[in-house]
């Protein structure tokens, strides 16, 4: 076996040896122990086997020792941690409209971010070239002298997520059943894993957003699409199939008129949706109810969620009217689900929060009105504070999780790197991790 630097280990190692080097990178991982008493007081092994398997995981690369710990009356002991710098994660937020894609370090730090716009209705191929080709810039600026370690990619629609698929997608039209892992797959010889975009903000807020209160978390993004993802003491909540979270189809009304893209009506994000929106105010314009809405349309056929967006900004009633009904019939829809999941934060991202001034305020107050008491006692509710990059960072953290789960590192823990593993990584792990 070769180390990060072409050194060589003990190539002896037997399975069990695997095994507990894995569990004690997952502990240094994860925080749980981070010396050597930490990890055979957690573990109940013997100091010798903690020694050589440490031994092992530093010859390799993995982890890295650190500055000496506080004594506790004895000698003071070293402690360890994971070698960020092992490898590199590419991570990928689409949206609609927008790709954002970035390069962090094993630890889910960001070291460079690139955004483009591009239409999800182009269809899988033209999309994934343009995020493969913010892929590659990324990668020769700033990933030359480190090994991809692994891929994560958030998706605006259903993903299955054992297996990479779209499923049926409302707003994406061409997609249903496009295997976007395999795509990669072809092009990178490293493990990829694909979920949807929320469930990946829903992460990342969990992981790093302000203030870090480590309770249950409910993020739910209002954008084009409408849509949500919990995490529960530290894990997504997928559900049985993936579904979990998706409640811009939640049916808010019985009038037939209201149509989703879906194929079915009376939807949440039939009503309160960016496209929805957008729709509702070009027959206003073309109606002459608003003179600033009917210049924003003028050479267009149809108005956008950011005109939309720009015009509640400007004061305009309408626009304002509007994104307040949103806000509204958002903050219903999820006030049934804090009584249900009773999440201690609720975090409101998208694209609305550049007018979270006019939809914020409505939101908050709708979800306490109609919320029960219980629920809502010790509810901390808040905006996004991550600039829009928590798609990037919660799909860069997957991969993380994905990578260091303890029975994906007995995979590929003695060889160094994940690199060659990638179809049995693919497969589901005996524990569900994030």
């Amino acid at each position: 076996m070769l180390d990060m630097s072409g050194g060589s280990v003990q190539p002896s190692l037997s399975a069990q040896d695997v095994l507990v080097l894995a569990q004690l990178v997952d502990l240094v991982r994860t925080g749980r122990a981070t010396t050597r008493p930490e990890l055979e007081a957690v573990t109940g092994l013997g100091r010798k086997v903690v020694t050589e398997r440490l031994r092992d995981a530093l010859s390799l690369g993995v982890l890295v020792e650190g500055e000496l710990a506080p004594s506790a009356g004895g000698r003071p002991s070293r402690t360890v941690g994971l070698r960020s710098d092992a490898g590199l994660i590419l991570a990928a937020s689409l949206g609609t409209g927008e790709c954002r894609a970035g390069l962090t370090a094993l630890d889910g730090q960001l070291l460079a971010i690139r955004h483009i716009n591009c239409d999800v209705s182009e269809g899988p191929g033209p999309v994934l070239e343009q995020m493969d080709a913010l892929f590659g810039q990324l990668l020769h600026r700033h990933g030359r002298s480190r090994e991809l370690w692994g891929i994560g990619i958030g998706i605006p629609g259903p993903v299955d997520f054992q297996t990479g698929r779209i499923v049926d997608p409302p707003i994406m039209p061409g997609w249903d059943g496009f295997d976007v892992r395999a795509w990669f797959r072809d092009r990178y010889d490293t493990p990829i894993w694909v979920d949807n975009d929320v469930n990946l903000m829903a992460l990342a807020e969990w992981y790093r957003g302000e203030p870090r209160e480590g309770r249950d978390l409910l993020y739910v993004k209002v954008g084009t699409g409408i849509g949500s993802g919990l995490v529960s003491e530290g894990k997504l909540h997928r559900g049985d199939t993936g579904a979990a979270g998706d409640i811009g189809h939640v049916r808010i009304t019985d009038d037939p008129a209201i149509r989703c893209h879906c194929g079915k009506s009376g939807c949440l994000e039939a009503v309160a949706g960016g496209w929805a929106l957008a729709r509702r105010l070009t027959d206003a314009a073309r109606r002459g109810e608003s003179q600033l809405l009917a210049r924003q349309l003028h050479g267009r056929e149809t108005l956008s969620p950011q005109l939309v967006g720009e015009a509640a900004s400007a004061g305009d009633p309408v626009a304002l009217a509007a994104l307040r009904e949103s806000a509204i019939a958002v903050g219903g829809t999820v006030a049934n689900v804090v009584n249900f999941a009773n999440p201690g934060v609720l975090v409101l991202g998208g694209g609305v929060l550049r007018n979270r001034d006019e939809f914020f305020p409505e939101f908050r107050r709708t979800v306490l009105e109609r919320a029960i008491q219980l629920a809502t006692q010790r509810l901390s509710i808040r905006t996004s504070t991550m600039d829009f990059t928590e798609g990037v960072i919660g799909a860069a953290l997957l991969a993380v999780e994905r990578l260091f789960h303890r029975d994906a590192l007995a995979i590929w823990v003695a060889s160094g790197s994940p690199r060659g593993s990638a179809l049995r990584l693919h497969q589901p792990l005996a524990v569900t991790a994030p």
